[in-house]
């Protein structure tokens, strides 16, 4: 199959919002998405730029992405947060996984990155043996903690 990476634009937003729904169900989370084009649109390409985004195209159609941020280790320094890697249901298991994350990993080094770091979870298994068979410390001893905007704002009350 022919495919290409290259980084995304504002008119691919759209696509990729398609991937992030079809993650989200495959995730058994299909409500839980509330981002919008234009967010992604304002929020990735505006002035104040908040993530950077890959994407995997087959003819006119965007097949893949995979989206990352800068964040702050207070152990390492600038790290690479890689929030989501998707690839649509038909194309996995041809390379394009590999491809995208390949990009990302490039993306961290020339960054000058000191750790990329993600999430997967726990039942996900051809995840987990994919990114452990690229060399990735899966930690399976720490949990990841969210506080989502009803909590946050249930927490602000009880200040």
């Amino acid at each position: 199959m022919n495919y290409s990476i290259r980084e995304a634009k504002k008119e691919d937003m759209k696509q990729v919002l398609h991937l992030i729904h079809e993650l989200a169900l495959f995730e058994k989370e299909p409500n839980a998405v509330e981002v919008t084009v234009n967010d992604l649109i304002s929020d990735g390409f505006g002035t104040h730029k908040l993530f950077h985004c890959f994407v995997a195209e087959s003819g006119n159609e965007i097949v893949g992405t995979a989206l990352v941020y800068t964040r702050y280790s207070t152990w390492k320094g600038v790290v690479l947060h890689l929030e989501d890697l998707i690839v649509t249901k038909k194309m996995r298991g041809t390379g394009l996984g590999t491809l995208l994350l390949n990009e990302v990993v490039k993306y961290g080094y020339e960054l000058g990155v000191k750790r990329i770091c993600w999430e997967v979870l726990d039942w996900n298994d051809p995840a987990i043996n994919f990114y452990e068979s690229k060399g990735a410390d899966v930690k399976r001893d720490w949990d990841v903690v969210h506080l989502d905007e009803n909590g946050i704002q249930n927490f602000i009350k009880n200040i």
